[in-house]
């Protein structure tokens, strides 16, 4: 029943993640533009309302993302969502009052029929909930390391495409860590119940970077069009969080032949939000 409730729960996570996103970049094309990674940016977007609606669809989000992740595989729960990609762009068509065109369809099948290709070739099995200390201190150490290197990058580039895809890198990283912290986190709460959950240094650890990773996100979206953040942000959560499963809870991945269908799948994906991203639902920034 769990693993069934699982993907239901990703899939829900995905769609309100949509919605918050959405409401986000209307937000971010709103607020006064600065080519720098400013603090300031967030009390611009406190005080608009269409932001903070967005924040809500984030919140919900989180709550779905925390229950799929209780009852799932890491490597299962993150790449449903790559589905959030059909889901802006259809809500983005209502509330930017631009209707996806006939040519945006056949993308959103190649994401459908891409994710779940790869996901019944990779067929995600095994995994620990518990994870040693010293397996969490190298692998976030990287994860924040990178983060680091494409803020760094980022910083240098005007606004614009490049500078778009380093923030939404980087945000995709931080988005996947924070997921995986929030597995352990929410692994804690069923078994050992309220007082362990916020005992537990995960629980304090995935807040602090979940907001990192929002800041990061407000930025990408701010700094250059949905072409290059969207896709970096989307396929980079992915692969991290497939990475993340492997090599954080032990989950394992079918080898051998099944590796050309879970590249085909993922070339499949790659190609539909590459196609969807350039759909211009969402307004680029001037």
């Amino acid at each position: 029943m769990l693993t069934v409730l699982s993907p239901i729960f990703a899939l829900l996570a995905a769609a309100t993640n949509a919605l918050g996103t959405v409401m986000q970049r209307r937000a971010a094309i709103l607020v006064p533009q600065s080519n720098a990674l400013r603090i300031g940016l967030m009390w611009d977007l406190l005080r608009t309302p269409v932001w903070l609606l967005g924040i809500g669809g984030v919140v919900l989000s989180a709550m779905f993302q925390g229950a799929a992740l209780a009852t799932g595989a890491l490597a299962i729960v993150q790449p449903l969502f790559m589905l959030e990609l059909p889901f802006v762009l259809l809500l983005a068509s209502v509330v930017f009052g631009r209707p996806l065109p006939r040519a945006g369809w056949l993308p959103v099948a190649g994401i459908a029929v891409g994710l779940g290709l790869a996901l019944f070739a990779a067929a995600p099995t095994g995994g620990t909930p518990r994870v040693p200390a010293a397996r969490w201190t190298a692998v976030g150490t990287c994860c924040l390391l990178a983060v680091a290197v494409l803020c760094s990058v980022a910083v240098k580039l005007p606004n614009g495409p490049g500078r778009a895809a380093c923030l939404g890198s980087a945000a995709a990283v931080s988005y996947s860590l924070t997921a995986a912290l929030m597995k352990s986190s929410t692994v804690i709460l069923s078994r050992q119940g309220m007082s362990a959950f916020f005992a537990a240094w995960q629980t304090y650890a995935f807040a602090a970077l979940g907001v990192c990773a929002l800041f990061l996100l407000e930025n990408a979206m701010q700094s250059g069009p949905l072409v290059a953040s969207q896709p970096a942000l989307t396929l980079g959560d992915t692969l991290v969080s497939l990475t993340l499963g492997v090599t954080l809870y032990g989950e394992r991945l079918r080898g051998g032949w099944w590796l050309t269908l879970q590249v085909f799948g993922l070339a499949l994906v790659a190609y539909g939000v590459t196609r969807l991203s350039r759909q211009h639902l969402i307004p680029a920034m001037t």
